[in-house]
């Protein structure tokens, strides 16, 4: 199955944390060299360089109906356990209940076996990764308990390209009127 590329979306955390690009869903490697058996991490948002990327890349109609998969490689993203601190891998798309999740209206991703947990990007400092300029970063990705306290790492959104484009004008926009003064 093949997504539309109108429909393609990247699932982006919210809060930015210490890049600017801030952090997506990513499949560990690089785009299209990508490897699936190697999981999900949170890895800098690829669209900064104007298109979303392969490995980035979720369809946002599967996404509503509670189906996290990223088209180009056919792959969705799967618990691996219903408990604290189990990563996401990714597997062949089968709609088994471990690849049924809910990005609900606040924001949150959590498995549909289990909403009290979230997807969690890791706290501390993103790690370096192997290209970008500046440097690409890159975080662990885990469920963990929904919390207030872990809203800054668990509020997520879908983003087309053009959204990233208009907060970066307006990011510029910011940046320029605060150079002036």
């Amino acid at each position: 199955m093949s997504a539309d590329a109108a429909s393609i979306v990247e699932v982006a955390l919210i809060d930015k944390l210490d890049e600017p690009r801030g952090y997506c869903l990513d499949i560990v490697g690089s785009q299209r060299k990508a490897t699936p058996e190697r999981g999900l991490q949170a890895h800098t948002c690829y669209s900064y360089q104007g298109a979303i990327a392969v490995d980035q890349g979720f369809d946002r109609e599967l996404i509503r109906k509670g189906e996290f998969r990223l088209p180009t490689f056919r792959v969705c993203m799967t618990l691996q356990s219903v408990k604290q601190g189990s990563p996401l891998a990714l597997e062949t798309c089968d709609g088994r209940t471990e690849q049924t999740f809910e990005l609900n209206s606040a924001g949150r991703i959590a498995p549909r076996s289990d909403a009290t947990l979230c997807l969690t990007v890791a706290g501390g400092a993103g790690v370096p990764g192997g290209g970008g300029r500046p440097t690409h970063l890159i975080r662990k990705l885990t469920v963990e308990r929904c919390g207030a306290e872990r809203a800054t790492y668990q509020t997520w959104q879908m983003r087309e390209r053009t959204e990233y484009q208009s907060d970066m004008k307006a990011n510029m926009t910011r940046s320029i009127v605060i150079g002036k003064f």
